[in-house]
Protein backbone atom coordinates (compact mmCIF):
# COMPACT_ATOMS: atom_id res chain seq x y z
CA UNK A 1 0.00 0.00 0.00
CA UNK A 2 1.62 3.53 -1.36
CA UNK A 3 1.10 6.15 1.76
CA UNK A 4 2.02 9.88 1.64
CA UNK A 5 4.36 11.00 4.32
CA UNK A 6 5.95 14.31 5.43
CA UNK A 7 9.48 14.82 4.80
CA UNK A 8 10.65 15.26 1.57
CA UNK A 9 14.20 14.24 0.31
CA UNK A 10 14.34 13.95 4.14
CA UNK A 11 11.53 11.28 4.51
CA UNK A 12 13.81 8.22 3.63
CA UNK A 13 16.34 6.82 6.43
CA UNK A 14 19.82 8.03 6.54
CA UNK A 15 19.22 11.31 4.57
CA UNK A 16 19.68 15.06 5.71
CA UNK A 17 19.94 17.97 3.80
CA UNK A 18 19.99 21.66 4.41
CA UNK A 19 19.92 25.22 2.30
CA UNK A 20 21.20 28.46 2.87
CA UNK A 21 22.02 32.11 1.24
CA UNK A 22 25.46 32.20 0.25
CA UNK A 23 25.43 35.14 -1.89
CA UNK A 24 24.74 33.95 -5.47
CA UNK A 25 21.14 35.36 -5.43
CA UNK A 26 20.58 39.25 -4.23
CA UNK A 27 17.93 39.01 -2.39
CA UNK A 28 19.82 37.86 0.91
CA UNK A 29 15.57 36.98 2.32
CA UNK A 30 16.17 34.01 -0.40
CA UNK A 31 17.94 30.43 0.04
CA UNK A 32 20.14 29.78 -3.13
CA UNK A 33 22.34 26.95 -2.11
CA UNK A 34 21.24 23.23 -0.86
CA UNK A 35 23.07 20.19 0.13
CA UNK A 36 21.47 16.54 0.45
CA UNK A 37 23.67 13.95 2.05
CA UNK A 38 22.76 10.02 1.83
CA UNK A 39 24.87 8.84 5.45
CA UNK A 40 26.94 5.91 3.16
CA UNK A 41 27.26 5.55 -0.39
CA UNK A 42 24.17 5.19 -2.26
CA UNK A 43 23.04 3.55 -6.00
CA UNK A 44 22.65 6.24 -8.23
CA UNK A 45 21.24 7.56 -11.88
CA UNK A 46 20.10 10.48 -13.86
CA UNK A 47 18.59 11.77 -17.08
CA UNK A 48 18.82 14.85 -18.41
CA UNK A 49 17.54 17.50 -20.36
CA UNK A 50 17.37 16.98 -24.63
CA UNK A 51 18.78 20.63 -25.22
CA UNK A 52 21.80 20.62 -27.19
CA UNK A 53 22.94 23.28 -24.81
CA UNK A 54 23.49 21.75 -21.54
CA UNK A 55 24.47 23.65 -18.86
CA UNK A 56 28.13 22.39 -16.61
CA UNK A 57 27.06 20.84 -13.88
CA UNK A 58 25.62 18.16 -16.21
CA UNK A 59 28.54 16.71 -17.79
CA UNK A 60 30.20 16.95 -14.16
CA UNK A 61 27.31 15.01 -13.07
CA UNK A 62 27.34 12.12 -15.73
CA UNK A 63 30.81 11.83 -14.93
CA UNK A 64 30.43 11.32 -11.49
CA UNK A 65 27.67 8.59 -11.39
CA UNK A 66 29.06 6.82 -14.53
CA UNK A 67 29.89 4.10 -11.70
CA UNK A 68 26.37 4.10 -10.58
CA UNK A 69 27.09 5.38 -7.17
CA UNK A 70 26.86 8.58 -5.68
CA UNK A 71 26.42 9.86 -1.87
CA UNK A 72 25.71 13.93 -2.08
CA UNK A 73 23.42 16.25 -4.38
CA UNK A 74 24.87 20.36 -3.94
CA UNK A 75 22.85 22.57 -6.28
CA UNK A 76 23.12 26.41 -6.33
CA UNK A 77 19.81 28.69 -8.15
CA UNK A 78 20.05 32.03 -9.66
CA UNK A 79 23.17 30.68 -12.07
CA UNK A 80 22.39 28.45 -14.17
CA UNK A 81 26.20 27.69 -14.71
CA UNK A 82 26.04 27.57 -18.45
CA UNK A 83 27.69 29.25 -21.85
CA UNK A 84 30.12 29.45 -19.52
CA UNK A 85 33.77 28.71 -20.45
CA UNK A 86 35.26 28.09 -16.73
CA UNK A 87 31.63 26.49 -16.25
CA UNK A 88 32.72 22.53 -15.85
CA UNK A 89 35.62 24.02 -13.69
CA UNK A 90 33.15 25.85 -10.88
CA UNK A 91 30.63 22.38 -11.23
CA UNK A 92 33.90 20.36 -10.71
CA UNK A 93 34.91 22.82 -8.04
CA UNK A 94 31.89 22.93 -6.43
CA UNK A 95 32.02 19.01 -5.61
CA UNK A 96 35.47 19.19 -4.01
CA UNK A 97 34.01 21.61 -1.46
CA UNK A 98 31.29 19.59 -0.46
CA UNK A 99 34.38 16.69 -0.13
CA UNK A 100 36.12 19.60 2.13
CA UNK A 101 33.00 20.39 4.28
CA UNK A 102 31.41 17.17 4.77
CA UNK A 103 34.13 14.25 3.76
CA UNK A 104 32.30 12.75 0.73
CA UNK A 105 34.20 11.82 -2.20
CA UNK A 106 34.23 15.14 -4.42
CA UNK A 107 33.43 12.22 -7.17
CA UNK A 108 30.32 10.82 -5.29
CA UNK A 109 28.66 14.46 -5.97
CA UNK A 110 25.64 14.94 -7.89
CA UNK A 111 26.01 18.70 -9.18
CA UNK A 112 22.91 20.72 -10.38
CA UNK A 113 22.38 24.97 -11.08
CA UNK A 114 19.51 26.63 -12.00
CA UNK A 115 18.98 30.64 -13.00
CA UNK A 116 20.27 32.62 -15.37
CA UNK A 117 22.11 31.53 -18.32
CA UNK A 118 25.34 33.01 -19.71
CA UNK A 119 26.18 34.61 -16.31
CA UNK A 120 29.84 34.24 -14.82
CA UNK A 121 29.63 31.92 -11.71
CA UNK A 122 32.26 32.49 -9.16
CA UNK A 123 32.64 29.71 -6.13
CA UNK A 124 33.53 32.59 -3.71
CA UNK A 125 30.09 33.27 -2.24
CA UNK A 126 29.45 28.76 -1.83
CA UNK A 127 32.64 28.49 -0.52
CA UNK A 128 31.69 31.33 2.26
CA UNK A 129 28.71 29.32 2.47
CA UNK A 130 29.67 25.49 2.83
CA UNK A 131 30.38 25.63 6.33
CA UNK A 132 26.60 26.79 7.33
CA UNK A 133 25.57 24.91 4.94
CA UNK A 134 27.07 21.39 6.47
CA UNK A 135 26.87 22.40 10.04
CA UNK A 136 23.24 22.90 9.01
CA UNK A 137 22.56 19.55 7.94
CA UNK A 138 18.78 17.64 9.37
CA UNK A 139 16.82 14.99 9.08
CA UNK A 140 13.43 15.82 8.84
CA UNK A 141 10.91 18.25 7.34
CA UNK A 142 13.13 20.74 8.35
CA UNK A 143 15.89 19.51 6.25
CA UNK A 144 13.93 19.08 3.20
CA UNK A 145 12.70 22.62 3.50
CA UNK A 146 15.38 24.23 3.75
CA UNK A 147 16.60 22.49 0.63
CA UNK A 148 13.20 22.82 -1.50
CA UNK A 149 13.75 26.53 -1.07
CA UNK A 150 17.24 26.73 -1.92
CA UNK A 151 16.57 25.30 -5.33
CA UNK A 152 14.04 27.67 -5.86
CA UNK A 153 13.94 30.29 -8.90
CA UNK A 154 10.55 32.05 -10.18
CA UNK A 155 8.53 29.33 -8.24
CA UNK A 156 5.86 30.67 -5.66
CA UNK A 157 5.94 27.49 -3.98
CA UNK A 158 8.51 25.00 -2.60
CA UNK A 159 7.48 21.25 -3.71
CA UNK A 160 8.36 18.18 -1.91
CA UNK A 161 6.50 15.02 -1.52
CA UNK A 162 7.47 11.50 0.12
CA UNK A 163 5.90 8.53 0.36
CA UNK A 164 6.26 4.63 2.20
CA UNK A 165 5.46 1.34 -0.18
CA UNK A 166 6.55 -2.38 0.69
CA UNK A 167 9.13 -4.17 -1.15
CA UNK A 168 8.87 -8.07 -0.15
CA UNK A 169 7.37 -7.61 2.83
CA UNK A 170 9.78 -4.23 3.93
CA UNK A 171 8.79 -1.00 4.75
CA UNK A 172 10.73 1.79 1.75
CA UNK A 173 10.26 5.32 1.70
CA UNK A 174 10.85 7.77 -1.16
CA UNK A 175 10.51 11.35 -1.33
CA UNK A 176 11.79 13.97 -3.62
CA UNK A 177 12.09 17.81 -4.21
CA UNK A 178 11.61 19.90 -7.30
CA UNK A 179 12.05 23.21 -8.75
CA UNK A 180 10.24 24.26 -11.87
CA UNK A 181 7.81 27.05 -12.86
CA UNK A 182 8.92 28.72 -16.44
CA UNK A 183 10.86 26.91 -19.32
CA UNK A 184 8.92 23.67 -18.94
CA UNK A 185 8.19 21.33 -22.13
CA UNK A 186 8.27 17.61 -22.40
CA UNK A 187 11.50 16.04 -22.94
CA UNK A 188 12.66 16.83 -19.28
CA UNK A 189 11.06 19.77 -19.22
CA UNK A 190 12.56 22.84 -17.09
CA UNK A 191 12.83 21.48 -13.72
CA UNK A 192 15.00 20.15 -11.35
CA UNK A 193 14.29 17.03 -9.61
CA UNK A 194 15.85 15.50 -6.57
CA UNK A 195 14.76 12.06 -5.11
CA UNK A 196 16.18 9.88 -2.24
CA UNK A 197 15.04 6.50 -1.25
CA UNK A 198 16.42 3.82 1.56
CA UNK A 199 15.04 1.34 -0.56
CA UNK A 200 17.98 -1.58 -2.28
CA UNK A 201 17.94 -1.34 -5.76
CA UNK A 202 21.12 -1.86 -7.92
CA UNK A 203 22.18 1.22 -10.44
CA UNK A 204 20.85 -0.68 -13.57
CA UNK A 205 17.45 -1.71 -12.18
CA UNK A 206 17.48 2.66 -10.83
CA UNK A 207 18.19 3.78 -14.03
CA UNK A 208 15.50 1.06 -15.45
CA UNK A 209 13.01 3.01 -13.49
CA UNK A 210 13.81 6.63 -14.03
CA UNK A 211 13.50 5.89 -17.76
CA UNK A 212 10.26 4.40 -17.69
CA UNK A 213 8.92 6.44 -15.48
CA UNK A 214 9.54 9.83 -17.00
CA UNK A 215 7.77 9.14 -20.36
CA UNK A 216 4.44 9.14 -18.00
CA UNK A 217 5.50 11.85 -15.90
CA UNK A 218 7.84 14.40 -16.35
CA UNK A 219 7.55 14.02 -20.23
CA UNK A 220 4.17 14.50 -19.63
CA UNK A 221 4.32 18.02 -18.75
CA UNK A 222 4.71 21.59 -20.40
CA UNK A 223 4.26 25.46 -19.07
CA UNK A 224 5.55 27.49 -22.24
CA UNK A 225 6.69 24.97 -24.67
CA UNK A 226 10.64 25.76 -23.71
CA UNK A 227 13.07 23.08 -23.04
CA UNK A 228 15.71 24.51 -20.15
CA UNK A 229 19.52 23.63 -20.63
CA UNK A 230 19.64 22.30 -17.29
CA UNK A 231 17.26 19.59 -16.69
CA UNK A 232 18.05 17.04 -14.48
CA UNK A 233 16.08 14.28 -12.54
CA UNK A 234 18.61 12.46 -10.16
CA UNK A 235 17.75 9.79 -7.39
CA UNK A 236 20.04 8.05 -4.89
CA UNK A 237 19.12 4.64 -2.93
CA UNK A 238 20.81 3.77 0.07
CA UNK A 239 19.31 0.51 1.03
CA UNK A 240 19.09 1.52 4.96
CA UNK A 241 14.88 -0.23 4.38
CA UNK A 242 17.01 -3.50 4.46
CA UNK A 243 15.22 -4.89 1.57
CA UNK A 244 17.03 -7.70 -0.58
CA UNK A 245 18.39 -5.72 -3.30
CA UNK A 246 16.01 -5.31 -6.46
CA UNK A 247 18.53 -6.63 -9.43
CA UNK A 248 15.45 -7.82 -12.09
CA UNK A 249 12.11 -7.16 -12.82
CA UNK A 250 9.32 -8.65 -11.00
CA UNK A 251 6.99 -7.85 -7.79
CA UNK A 252 9.51 -6.21 -5.88
CA UNK A 253 10.85 -3.69 -8.68
CA UNK A 254 7.20 -3.33 -9.73
CA UNK A 255 6.59 -1.75 -6.25
CA UNK A 256 9.61 0.41 -6.09
CA UNK A 257 8.39 1.86 -9.74
CA UNK A 258 5.08 2.34 -8.07
CA UNK A 259 6.12 4.42 -5.38
CA UNK A 260 8.38 6.17 -7.73
CA UNK A 261 5.14 7.27 -9.95
CA UNK A 262 3.19 8.41 -6.69
CA UNK A 263 6.43 10.61 -6.16
CA UNK A 264 7.19 12.13 -9.89
CA UNK A 265 3.31 12.36 -11.00
CA UNK A 266 2.43 14.76 -7.97
CA UNK A 267 5.58 16.75 -8.20
CA UNK A 268 4.73 16.86 -11.82
CA UNK A 269 1.19 18.26 -10.42
CA UNK A 270 2.95 20.70 -8.03
CA UNK A 271 5.29 22.35 -10.76
CA UNK A 272 2.13 22.49 -13.76
CA UNK A 273 0.34 24.33 -11.16
CA UNK A 274 3.15 26.57 -10.35
CA UNK A 275 3.99 27.67 -13.96
CA UNK A 276 5.08 31.26 -13.85
CA UNK A 277 2.05 33.68 -14.04
CA UNK A 278 -0.17 30.37 -14.15
CA UNK A 279 -3.83 30.87 -11.62
CA UNK A 280 -4.58 27.08 -12.33
CA UNK A 281 -3.55 23.54 -13.27
CA UNK A 282 -5.00 21.91 -16.45
CA UNK A 283 -4.48 18.07 -16.12
CA UNK A 284 -5.39 16.49 -19.67
CA UNK A 285 -7.12 12.89 -19.14
CA UNK A 286 -6.87 10.91 -22.74
CA UNK A 287 -8.77 7.28 -22.94
CA UNK A 288 -9.20 4.94 -25.37
CA UNK A 289 -6.49 5.58 -27.68
CA UNK A 290 -5.47 2.55 -30.17
CA UNK A 291 -1.90 2.74 -28.69
CA UNK A 292 -0.24 4.68 -25.96
CA UNK A 293 2.16 6.55 -28.34
CA UNK A 294 -1.23 8.24 -29.36
CA UNK A 295 -2.42 9.00 -26.12
CA UNK A 296 0.68 10.56 -25.03
CA UNK A 297 0.30 12.80 -28.34
CA UNK A 298 -2.56 13.79 -27.87
CA UNK A 299 -2.80 14.75 -24.19
CA UNK A 300 0.17 16.55 -24.83
CA UNK A 301 -0.83 18.73 -27.70
CA UNK A 302 -3.79 19.91 -25.94
CA UNK A 303 -2.40 21.20 -22.82
CA UNK A 304 0.79 22.60 -24.89
CA UNK A 305 -1.37 24.67 -26.85
CA UNK A 306 -0.99 28.52 -26.34
CA UNK A 307 -5.06 29.14 -27.42
CA UNK A 308 -6.42 26.55 -25.63
CA UNK A 309 -4.15 27.65 -22.43
CA UNK A 310 -5.43 31.13 -22.83
CA UNK A 311 -9.05 29.90 -22.95
CA UNK A 312 -8.45 28.19 -19.47
CA UNK A 313 -7.41 31.79 -18.39
CA UNK A 314 -10.22 33.35 -19.35
CA UNK A 315 -12.44 30.33 -18.07
CA UNK A 316 -13.51 30.10 -21.58
CA UNK A 317 -15.46 26.75 -22.74
CA UNK A 318 -13.71 27.21 -26.45
CA UNK A 319 -13.70 23.51 -26.96
CA UNK A 320 -12.23 23.40 -30.56
CA UNK A 321 -9.08 24.90 -29.87
CA UNK A 322 -8.88 21.41 -27.88
CA UNK A 323 -10.09 19.62 -31.30
CA UNK A 324 -7.66 21.85 -33.23
CA UNK A 325 -4.82 20.31 -31.19
CA UNK A 326 -5.79 17.44 -31.22
CA UNK A 327 -5.93 17.79 -35.18
CA UNK A 328 -2.31 19.54 -35.46
CA UNK A 329 -1.04 16.40 -33.12
CA UNK A 330 0.34 14.27 -35.65
CA UNK A 331 -1.64 11.73 -33.64
CA UNK A 332 -3.82 8.91 -36.10
CA UNK A 333 -7.00 9.21 -34.44
CA UNK A 334 -10.90 9.06 -35.92
CA UNK A 335 -11.98 13.05 -35.54
CA UNK A 336 -15.47 11.99 -35.67
CA UNK A 337 -15.16 9.65 -32.18
CA UNK A 338 -13.95 12.45 -30.04
CA UNK A 339 -15.80 12.92 -27.02
CA UNK A 340 -14.33 16.13 -24.35
CA UNK A 341 -15.71 17.45 -21.19
CA UNK A 342 -14.41 19.74 -18.49
CA UNK A 343 -14.44 18.88 -14.74
CA UNK A 344 -13.37 20.39 -11.82
CA UNK A 345 -14.48 20.63 -7.96
CA UNK A 346 -17.22 23.01 -8.99
CA UNK A 347 -18.83 20.42 -11.61
CA UNK A 348 -18.61 18.85 -14.95
CA UNK A 349 -19.91 19.96 -18.24
CA UNK A 350 -20.01 17.70 -21.68
CA UNK A 351 -19.17 20.23 -24.16
CA UNK A 352 -18.72 17.04 -27.45
CA UNK A 353 -19.31 14.40 -28.71
CA UNK A 354 -18.40 12.29 -31.83
CA UNK A 355 -16.53 15.42 -32.82
CA UNK A 356 -19.42 17.67 -32.59
CA UNK A 357 -19.86 20.21 -30.38
CA UNK A 358 -23.35 19.62 -28.03
CA UNK A 359 -25.43 22.41 -26.07
CA UNK A 360 -24.63 23.20 -22.86
CA UNK A 361 -24.86 25.93 -20.75
CA UNK A 362 -22.33 28.29 -20.80
CA UNK A 363 -22.84 29.90 -17.09
CA UNK A 364 -22.29 25.88 -16.07
CA UNK A 365 -19.17 26.01 -18.13
CA UNK A 366 -17.80 29.14 -16.82
CA UNK A 367 -18.23 27.85 -13.02
CA UNK A 368 -16.55 24.47 -14.09
CA UNK A 369 -13.43 26.60 -15.56
CA UNK A 370 -12.84 28.92 -12.68
CA UNK A 371 -11.11 26.63 -10.52
CA UNK A 372 -7.98 26.41 -9.93
CA UNK A 373 -7.83 22.58 -11.21
CA UNK A 374 -9.60 21.85 -14.30
CA UNK A 375 -9.65 18.65 -15.74
CA UNK A 376 -9.85 17.79 -19.82
CA UNK A 377 -11.04 14.50 -20.05
CA UNK A 378 -10.92 13.34 -23.51
CA UNK A 379 -12.61 9.91 -24.96
CA UNK A 380 -11.26 9.13 -28.59
CA UNK A 381 -13.08 5.60 -28.30
CA UNK A 382 -10.44 3.57 -30.42
CA UNK A 383 -8.85 1.63 -28.50
CA UNK A 384 -7.83 0.92 -24.93
CA UNK A 385 -4.81 3.49 -23.57
CA UNK A 386 -4.92 6.25 -22.09
CA UNK A 387 -2.41 8.89 -20.95
CA UNK A 388 -2.53 12.13 -18.21
CA UNK A 389 -0.73 15.29 -19.36
CA UNK A 390 -0.08 18.01 -16.91
CA UNK A 391 -0.14 21.95 -17.58
CA UNK A 392 -1.60 25.41 -16.47
CA UNK A 393 -3.01 28.30 -18.61
CA UNK A 394 -1.32 31.18 -20.25
CA UNK A 395 -1.76 34.59 -18.40
CA UNK A 396 -0.33 38.27 -18.51
CA UNK A 397 1.69 37.63 -15.84
CA UNK A 398 3.81 35.10 -17.99
CA UNK A 399 5.20 37.67 -20.48
CA UNK A 400 5.86 40.22 -17.21
CA UNK A 401 7.76 37.63 -15.57
CA UNK A 402 9.89 36.75 -18.22
CA UNK A 403 10.35 40.10 -19.88
CA UNK A 404 12.27 40.98 -16.94
CA UNK A 405 13.60 38.15 -16.08
CA UNK A 406 17.37 38.68 -16.20
CA UNK A 407 17.00 42.24 -14.83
Amino acid sequence: MIQKVSGGVCAPKGFKANGVHCGIRKNKTKKDLALIVSECRATAAAVYTTNLVKGAPIAVTKAHIADGFAQAMICNSGNANTCNANGVEIAEGMSALVEQAIGVAAADVIVASTGVIGQPLSLEPIEGGMAELAAGLESGEVGSDNAATAIMTTDTVKKEVACTFEVDGVTCTLGGIAKGSGMIHPNMATMLVFLTTDAAISPAMLKKAILSDIQDSFHMMSVDGDTSTNDMLSIMANGLAGNAEITEEGEAFDAFCLGLQTVTNELCRMIAKDGEGATKLIECHVDGAADKGTARTVAKSVICSSLFKSAMYGADANWGRVLCAIGYSGADVDVSKIDVDFVSSNGMISVCRDGSGIPFSEEIAKEVLTADEVKVMIGLNSGEESAVAWGCDLTYDYVKINADYRT
